[in-house]
This record gives C-alpha cells, structure tokens and sequence, in this order.
C-alpha cells in the first residue's frame, strides 16, 4: 500500500472525484506502442478539466474572476504501461486544503481496470499581475464552503 499523497483530516469534507473515459491515441505511443512517459501529464488534465466542469472551478471559471491557477508541483508514479487504443480511465480527485491552492490526485486504471499511473498536481492561485495570492480568491472561497458545508459532493 502506497502513502498517501496528501493526509487526511478527520474535520475535512469527503474529496470529490470525477472519472473519464479515452483511448489511447497513436500519437501517444513511443516505438514500442506503449504511451510514452510525458503523455501522463495531458491525461491528469482531462481529469482536472473535468472536475473543473462539474464543479464550476474550471480555467475560465478562473480566468472570469481575475485569477489563474497554474500547477507548481506534479509527480507521476508509473505502475504499468497503457498501449496503443486501449480504453482507460482517468480518476480525478480533489482534496480539501484550508491552504491556498489546489490538490488533486490522479489514478489511470488500464482496460482491465489494474492501476497504471497514480500521481498528483498541486496549483497555486496568481492574480492578473502573477502575484502569488496568499488566500483563497473569493470565488473559490464560497465554492470551498459549500463543499465543507455539504453542498456539494
């Protein structure tokens, strides 16, 4: 059993997760057919982007709000390799932190549904002048409250 990426609090809302569904593109595949390493990236992000969809939280959700969220950290733990046109499943996780940022975990199941690639992203929020913001920006604030409160999840 792995450690996870980011500890749990017992007085934090439950995360929220979202899972979508692709295949593997030849474009994606190195010489062997496997999808090359630097692939994983864009796959964490059709999760992300949807997470940001089902929640309101999206980049332009952002962006309508004078704020961007650009990720600072990522870390990618490979299992096993996905091969050319197998259908995956990209699991979205978002955590709750009182921090000013963003924590979201990954988990790429392959077309047998066996762990492939786990990892994680951490974003910050900058502000139109890409000034680190040191608190939550207003609108991602009330979103944290109804989620701490229930509202959402």
């Amino acid at each position: 059993m792995r450690k996870p990426y980011f500890p749990s609090n017992e007085n934090a809302p439950l995360p929220l997760r979202v899972t979508v569904e692709r295949r593997v593109r030849f474009e994606e595949v190195d010489p062997l057919a496997i999808v090359w390493h630097g692939r994983y990236a864009s796959y964490f992000e059709d999760a992300r982007n949807a997470i940001g969809e089902k929640y309101g939280i999206g980049y332009i959700d952002f962006h309508g709000n004078g704020v961007v969220a650009p990720v600072r950290i990522m870390h990618i733990d490979y299992h096993l390799p996905l091969g050319l046109n197998e259908i995956v499943t990209i699991e979205g996780v978002l955590h709750w932190t009182e921090a000013a940022r963003i924590n979201m975990e990954f988990i790429i199941r392959n077309s047998k549904g066996i762990v492939s690639t786990t990892g994680f992203t951490v974003q910050v929020f900058l502000d139109g002048n890409n000034e680190l913001l040191l608190m939550r920006p207003p609108f991602y604030r009330e979103f944290c409250e109804k989620w701490r409160t229930g509202q959402i999840g």
